[in-house]
């Protein structure tokens, strides 16, 4: 039987960034969650999942959404979470340009409001335009936004990146947003 990995990765996805109640998990207030809990708790969902397979879906996941603490015993997402967590992550100067990408039916709101966080702890951004492209694409056509990242954070935006290199910030004012 072949497992599907991106499957589990969604599964792991909604537990540790969402709905950890949903299998009676418990996070810390940084999002960790014990690895052999998180194994015990996820068999009535995700029979196939073991050690094995949990470290496989951590190093090979194309986005780098989940990360082991130094001697593997914890695990959690790195970014994207709607639960309230606090991530540990020390404010740094972004580049001076990063990119959003979204689909049309957005473009309107992001023009009158800008990027707003909604359900999620902070507005994803990325430092290459492909990503952007690539996250867009997963709802329809991707409009790609250009931000300008250096000139938010002069007037005194704090950012923030998390492990996996994406940009995070609370939110992006239409003014400092590129809509060509």
């Amino acid at each position: 039987m072949k497992i599907n990995h991106k499957h589990i990765s969604k599964f792991l996805s909604l537990i540790l960034r969402h709905d950890p109640v949903k299998i009676g998990l418990q996070l810390d207030e940084n999002g960790w969650a014990d690895v052999n809990e998180l194994l015990n708790k996820t068999q009535k969902h995700q029979p196939n999942l073991d050690i094995d397979l949990l470290n496989k879906i951590v190093e090979t996941n194309d986005k780098r959404r989940f990360a082991f603490n130094e001697d593997c015993t914890r695990i959690r997402a790195n970014q994207g979470h709607s639960i309230k967590i606090d991530l540990e992550y020390n404010p740094k100067q972004p580049p001076e340009f990063l990119y959003h990408g979204t689909v049309a039916k957005f473009m309107d709101a992001i023009r009158e409001k800008g990027l707003l966080k909604m359900s999620r702890h902070h507005v994803h951004l990325s430092e290459e335009r492909d990503t952007a492209t690539k996250v867009g694409a997963r709802r329809g056509k991707p409009f790609i936004l250009t931000i300008r990242s250096g000139a938010m954070y002069a007037n005194g935006a704090e950012f923030f990146q998390s492990d996996n290199g994406v940009w995070l910030t609370d939110n992006v004012e239409s003014e400092y947003i590129e809509f060509k």
